[in-house]
């Protein structure tokens, strides 16, 4: 053991006399240890809130969507059209599949109108879907079915079929096998301009994503089924391709090639782009909570500073003894801080231990309910990153490490002589 360090431990273990300073040093470590536990239990907490809705986003929404710059057709469907040129839906989708780190490839068709059950109607977003290829993309839904069956969507025989969220469900008075109507307000043009197009569709199934807004309005039905409501049967008319990759971090970079790939009329949109808002509103307050925990972990380290610098004033004469026995300025120096980063260490392996059991108990047990239709899931989600704790950590003992320099260049000042003068 170094010398320094030897006698720092015998000034933090070994004092009778200075029981005030030792309160003290209990007290930092203490409050190191509260602090790096709130810091911990708060980063999980908020990471796990943001993987959640994250995880609901991208699977009730494609990781990107391609869409057209042309043929913007808002006085008849309220979308955009899909403009091919001379390319036909399955060779674009080709090229987009060909595109590495690309996992699948759908074509939907989204539009906005109305749904009426035994209980009342409701405005409803219309997604058309591939039943091919929807379970390659949409897995967020087709996992998250409650009732009934995704397959029924497009039955062989009888009523056409329509997947809707639990609280629609619910808003609407209808379950798995109700009769419901489909109203597309301006779907058929005739003499006197735009008419509404009334479709009768069975509920094939019914999903529950823990989401209010995806619950309460969203619809979907097989892609036949929205160009018939929409007046457009003929062809392979859609609102565009909505696509997942292997790696949803990496999204946008993803996107980004496909939009080359294709070129103009097209461009690409992602996920990340489309909820920017959302996720920089959650990243802004996880670093809002960070920052005020933190101010835990700074208090205790000035209960750090006030603890050595009373040990500086106690200890003046052992310090003198000490450099007139050889021990240089530096060596004194490294005694003071080697106290202040034992108290930084130690409070911050208490925090560690007592912040990751409360999380373990959080997440395992899930004692703490949240209001249900408040918040997407009903208990506090616990989730913790490496980076963050090792970011912690590293933060915790620097600061620890900041306070002792004050205290320690003070003794390594000293001059024996004037230290021993009156002694």
């Amino acid at each position: 053991m170094r010398f320094e360090l030897f006698v720092a431990l015998r000034y933090l273990l070994g004092r009778r006399t200075q029981a005030f300073i030792s309160v003290i040093s209990l007290i930092s470590t203490t409050g190191v240890a509260i602090g790096v536990a709130a810091l911990i239990i708060v980063t999980g907490v908020i990471n796990g809130f943001t993987t959640d809705l994250r995880d609901k986003i991208v699977g009730v929404n494609a990781h990107a969507m391609v869409l057209s710059a042309t043929n913007i057709m808002p006085q008849q469907t309220g979308s955009d059209q899909f403009e091919y040129g001379t390319d036909s839906l399955e060779s674009i989708m080709n090229r987009v599949r060909a595109v590495p780190e690309v996992t699948g490839v759908m074509p939907f068709i989204y539009s906005e109108l109305m749904i009426s059950g035994p209980r009342g109607i409701k405005g409803l977003i219309l997604r058309g879907v591939d039943p091919a290829t929807a379970k390659n993309v949409l897995h967020g839904i087709v996992t998250r079915i409650t009732k009934g069956d995704f397959a029924d969507i497009a039955p062989e025989t009888g009523l056409p079929g329509i997947i809707i969220g639990k609280e629609l469900a619910a808003r609407i008075g209808a379950t798995v096998g109700s009769r419901v109507n489909l109203l597309a307000p301006t779907a058929q043009k005739g003499t006197a301009g735009f008419t509404p197009r009334v479709k009768s569709v069975k509920v094939a199934a019914i999903f529950s994503t823990g989401m209010y807004e995806y619950d309460s309005s969203l619809g979907v039905v097989s892609l036949e089924l929205a160009r018939d409501l929409l007046g457009r049967p003929e062809g392979d008319w859609v609102t565009g391709l909505e696509l997942t990759v292997t790696d949803v971090y990496k999204a946008d970079r993803i996107a980004e090639q496909v939009g080359m790939d294709l070129g103009p009329p097209y461009y690409v949109r992602n996920w990340m782009e489309m909820n920017a808002s959302l996720f920089a509103a959650l990243k802004l307050e996880k670093i809002g909570m960070a920052i005020m925990v933190t101010l835990i972990i700074l208090v205790a380290s000035f209960s750090i500073v006030t603890a050595l610098v009373m040990l500086v004033m106690e200890k003046t004469r052992d310090i003198a003894i000490l450099m007139s026995m050889g021990a240089t300025r530096q060596a004194v120096r490294r005694i003071f801080m080697y106290q202040g980063l034992v108290i930084g260490v130690v409070g911050t392996a208490a925090g560690f231990i007592l912040g990751l059991s409360i999380c373990w108990l959080l997440k395992k047990y899930q004692f703490i309910k949240l209001p249900p239709g408040v918040y997407s899931l009903d208990y506090l989600p616990i989730l913790l990153q490496w980076s963050d704790l090792a970011l912690v950590a590293a933060g915790s003992v620097l600061m620890c490490y900041l306070a002792t320099l004050y205290p320690a260049n003070r003794a390594a000042s000293l001059e024996p002589v004037e230290a021993l003068r009156y002694e």
